[in-house]
C-alpha cells in the first residue's frame, strides 16, 4: 500500500504581499480573492492541493498589521495568528525589501515552534538580482528560518522547489480530503468573496473596507443558479457611491461578479444585488458575527 503524506501549512505575511495570489497559483484555480488593496483577505481560507501521494492543506490568512483600531482589524490579526499553532509548518511571505512591519511579525513569531519557511516574493522583479543576496544573508543570520526561498507567486517562479521543500514537513498519514477537493469553503462563501473582490476593485481607497457582503438567496437549478446578495456599508453617502449615478456602478460590479461566478459554477447565473446601511459594523461584535467574522 502506498504511503501518503498529509499536512497543514499556514501562509502568513503582512497585507498585500501576494499570499492569495500564491495560493491560487499553487492550486491552479482561483479560490482566494486578490486585489492590490490591503486587507483583501478577511477569513482563513483552506486551499487543498493533492499531488501524487502528498496532500497539502494551505491556510490563507489575513494580512498581519500593527494598526488595529477597529474591532474588525483586531479580528483579522487574531485570525492570522491563531492559524500558527495547529499546523505542520509556517510559510511566511515577504517582499524583497524588509520592513518595520516584518520586524513586528518576526517578534510575534518567537513563540511559534513549527518550522518557519521564508519565501521572498517578487524576486523576479529585481533589476539587480545580486541585490537579493545581502537580504538573504541578513535573514540567515537570524537563525530562525528552516529555509529561505526566492519565488514569484504571480509567474510561478520556483514554486515547484517550494512545494518539494514543504513536502518534507508533511507527516505520513491518510488524506483528510478527497483528492479532487480544492477548498473547505462553501459555494455561498466563495460567491460572497467574488462580489467583495469587485467592490475592492471598482471603488476608492476607503470604501471597500467599510463594505461587506451577505448572501441572502442561493438557489441552484439544473441550468440556472439564482443568487441574491446584500452589500452592507456604514453610511448613506457610501451607499450612494456603491450604487453610482443611475445605478451604473452597482451594475458594473454585478456584471463583473456574475461573469466570475458563472465560471465558478459552470452555469448561467441570475445575480441580484442590494445595498443596505449597517452603521459602524466594523466596530460591532454582533454585526461581525452576523457577517461571518
Amino acid at each position: 500500500m502506498t504511503k501518503t503524506q498529509c499536512g497543514t501549512i499556514a501562509i502568513i505575511g503582512r497585507p498585500n504581499v501576494g499570499k492569495s495570489t500564491l495560493l491560487n497559483h499553487l492550486l491552479g484555480q482561483k479560490i482566494s480573492i486578490t486585489c492590490r488593496k490591503p486587507q483583501t483577505t478577511r477569513h482563513q481560507i483552506l486551499g487543498i492541493k493533492t499531488m501524487g501521494a502528498a496532500q497539502f492543506i494551505f491556510v490563507d490568512t489575513p494580512g498581519m498589521h500593527r494598526a488595529h483600531a477597529a474591532v474588525l482589524n483586531k479580528h483579522l490579526n487574531r485570525a492570522a495568528f491563531s492559524a500558527l499553532h495547529d499546523v505542520d509548518a509556517v510559510l511566511w511571505l515577504i517582499e524583497p525589501e524588509w520592513t518595520a512591519e516584518d520586524d513586528w511579525i518576526l517578534e510575534r513569531l518567537k513563540t511559534v515552534e513549527q518550522p518557519l519557511v521564508l519565501a521572498i516574493n517578487k524576486a523576479d522583479q529585481l533589476a539587480d538580482k545580486n541585490a537579493l543576496l545581502p537580504l538573504i544573508q541578513r535573514l540567515e543570520a537570524l537563525n530562525r528560518f528552516a529555509a529561505i526561498i526566492p519565488i514569484s507567486a504571480k509567474k510561478g517562479f520556483n514554486l515547484e522547489e517550494l512545494l518539494a521543500y514543504l513536502q518534507t514537513y508533511l507527516p505520513e498519514q491518510a488524506f483528510q480530503y478527497e483528492e479532487d477537493a480544492l477548498t473547505n469553503k462553501s459555494l455561498r462563501f466563495l460567491v460572497a468573496e467574488i462580489i467583495r473582490e469587485k467592490l475592492m476593485r471598482f471603488l476608492g481607497e476607503e470604501l471597500p473596507y467599510a463594505s461587506s457582503v451577505e448572501i441572502e438567496l442561493f438557489k441552484e437549478g439544473p441550468r440556472l443558479t439564482e443568487i441574491a446578495a446584500v452589500i452592507y456599508v456604514e453610511r448613506p453617502s457610501q451607499k450612494g457611491i456603491v450604487i453610482g449615478e443611475k445605478g451604473q456602478k452597482l451594475k458594473e460590479i454585478g456584471t463583473e461578479a456574475r461573469q466570475d461566478i458563472q465560471k465558478l459554477l459552470d452555469q448561467k447565473v441570475m445575480l441580484r444585488l442590494w445595498v443596505k446601511i449597517k452603521a459602524n459594523w466594523r466596530d460591532d461584535e454582533q454585526a461581525l458575527n452576523q457577517l461571518g467574522y
